[in-house]
């Protein structure tokens, strides 16, 4: 029994040092985006706010299973991933200034995500380091 939630155990924190890697991905494309100029950053932002819906479902179908505290973070991760794509989608609307501020807005949603999901690794980490 003892063997079969180790590995339970390692397939969770597989999946999310999974997420994290897919949500820091995501943060530096949207950073390399921003710093470019004209109709790329469009397309690398559409392209953006697809990875973190994707992003959104994985965790979504990695909750279950998690501590309280991992779950939380999670959860505050889905609310950054949303607040991204929303802000994306108000990016690719919009030009001048108004383009420049959805585009920060994402760039500190993404990173708020990454940091969020951060978090829930270490949770997860924590909680199974007092179970040992």
């Amino acid at each position: 029994m003892l063997m079969t939630k180790e590995k339970h155990d390692n397939k969770v924190k597989d999946a999310l040092d999974h997420i994290r890697a897919a949500a820091q991905d995501l943060h530096g494309k949207i950073s390399d985006a921003a710093a470019k100029r004209g109709g790329a950053v469009k397309a690398d932002l559409e392209a953006a706010s697809s990875k973190a819906k994707a992003l959104t479902q994985s965790i979504k179908d990695n909750v279950t299973g998690q501590n309280e505290a991992a779950k939380k973070h999670l959860a505050d991760a889905i609310t950054k991933l949303e607040a991204t794509q929303k802000h994306a989608a108000e990016s690719l609307k919009s030009s001048g200034e108004t383009f420049q501020t959805s585009v920060k807005k994402v760039v500190a949603d993404a990173r708020a995500a990454v940091e969020k999901v951060s978090e829930a690794v270490a949770a997860k980490r924590s909680a199974a380091s007092k179970h040992k």
